[in-house]
């Protein structure tokens, strides 16, 4: 499975064990390694700039590739000092999110690390491969999290048809069809996360990872509550209950242009520290993110059997391509 990424970053697989707010770590990182793929955290999961420096250098010491999230935005006001340690120990490869990347892209310009951006739609792709982005990360309508608006099958072709940049596919991939549909689209690479959420390395309650194994695709809803933009969670009773969307004085605040941006940081506050609380510690205000990809989670494993399970029917795939195309 060559492509630019097994190329560039000496991998065996062409995925990436996607960054995940409160739940990626040092372990799942390693173990990512470990079994043919890389992995990317973000630098918010480690709260102080310390921690991120001592959890990075652990991760380079292994030897294999991996990458850091950086979110770029006003609300990170860790940025400086994560990219300074970034340029210290220069992992193979940023994720930019949240906000324009320029800063992170001229820091970088003469360094090793390649930066990935993500995007949404054309227009962003363009604009971040004019400032010398490395490649895309395409989040499509099956990311858990911030989700993008389009389906992998008409943004990865559109990408690819105005782009030069490799792209690399984020949402919805939790087998070895939708990791081979994807690389049919276009794509470089996926990243792959919410799978990664049930495993024995995650740090997060035993009760987050059942709930990944007992639910499915059709479970899966956009809500408000959590950013002030649409984000997937798990229709838990608590979610049902709540409700999805911002109520009449939530809407109403967010769109006064007086008082909005204090609004939209304190519903950002809340959401976070809903979701740390449930992805810790048994609550009933269980908020628990996650993407329809959790649809293939059948039991609590290890990152490795993830990654095997994921690639496992590549071949037999591949097989049934060549069937159907002779046929």
């Amino acid at each position: 499975m060559k492509t630019w990424l097994t190329e560039n970053f000496n991998i065996k697989y062409p995925i990436i064990q996607a960054p995940m707010f409160l739940v990626s770590n040092t372990s799942m990182l390693i173990e990512a390694i470990h079994s043919g793929i890389m992995g990317c955290v973000p630098a918010l999961n480690y709260r102080t700039t310390e921690e991120l420096r001592s959890a990075l250098t652990e991760i380079k010491e292994t030897g294999g590739s991996f990458g850091v999230n950086l979110i770029v935005n006003k609300s990170n006001v860790k940025l400086d000092e994560q990219i300074k340690i970034c340029l210290d120990l220069e992992p193979d490869f940023i994720i930019t999110s949240l906000g324009g990347p320029k800063l992170v892209i001229d820091k970088f310009k003469d360094k090793k690390t390649k930066i990935f951006c993500d995007v949404t739609d054309l227009k962003y792709a363009l604009k971040v491969e004019e400032i010398g982005a490395d490649a895309i990360i395409a989040v499509n309508s099956g990311a858990g999290g911030h989700a993008g608006p389009m389906a992998p099958s008409v943004l990865i072709p559109m990408l690819k048809k105005h782009c030069k940049l490799p792209i690399i596919s984020a949402g919805g991939v939790g087998n070895s069809e939708g990791l081979l549909s994807v690389l049919a689209l276009g794509a470089e690479g996926v990243s792959i996360g919410s799978p990664y959420i049930a495993t024995k390395e995650a740090s997060v309650s035993e009760e987050y990872k059942q709930a990944i194994v007992d639910y499915g695709a059709n479970d899966i809803v956009l809500t408000t509550k959590i950013s002030g933009t649409p984000c997937t969670v798990i229709k838990t009773p608590y979610v049902e209950k709540i409700g999805t969307e911002q109520n009449f004085i939530e809407s109403f605040l967010n769109n006064n242009k007086s008082v909005k941006k204090y609004v939209k940081m304190l519903t950002y506050y809340k959401g976070m520290k809903a979701l740390e609380s449930a992805a810790f510690g048994a609550t009933y205000k269980s908020v628990w993110c996650a993407g329809p990809s959790i649809e293939f989670t059948d039991k609590i494993s290890s990152v490795r059997e993830v990654t095997e399970k994921i690639v496992s029917g590549i071949g037999k795939s591949y097989e049934t391509l060549g069937q159907v195309i002779k046929d």
